[in-house]
């Protein structure tokens, strides 16, 4: 069992997009996801010639996670397609 700090956003902001204390990292996006009103987060850094990035769902037990709730992932999908 993971402990609750694993799944911080701060946690896997620092686990998947691994800056660099002096690279700053900021909040591009932030709603809920039409379907169960969920939080999302994307988050951005620059790293050598672009910038990477990465969407964050908050999950039902307060957990952050890179994937969507699974009730969310149809809406999700729909929503980049139209994008």
């Amino acid at each position: 069992m993971r402990m609750a700090s694993e799944q911080s956003l701060r946690f896997l902001v620092e686990k998947w997009l691994a800056p660099e204390p002096s690279v700053p990292v900021h909040v591009t996006e932030f709603s809920r996801t039409r379907l169960g009103g969920r939080r999302y987060v994307r988050v951005e850094t620059s790293v050598g010639a672009g910038s990477r990035g990465l969407f964050f769902f908050r999950h039902d037990d307060g957990c952050w996670c890179v994937f969507p709730p699974t009730a969310d992932s149809p809406a999700l999908f729909e929503h980049s397609r139209a994008a």
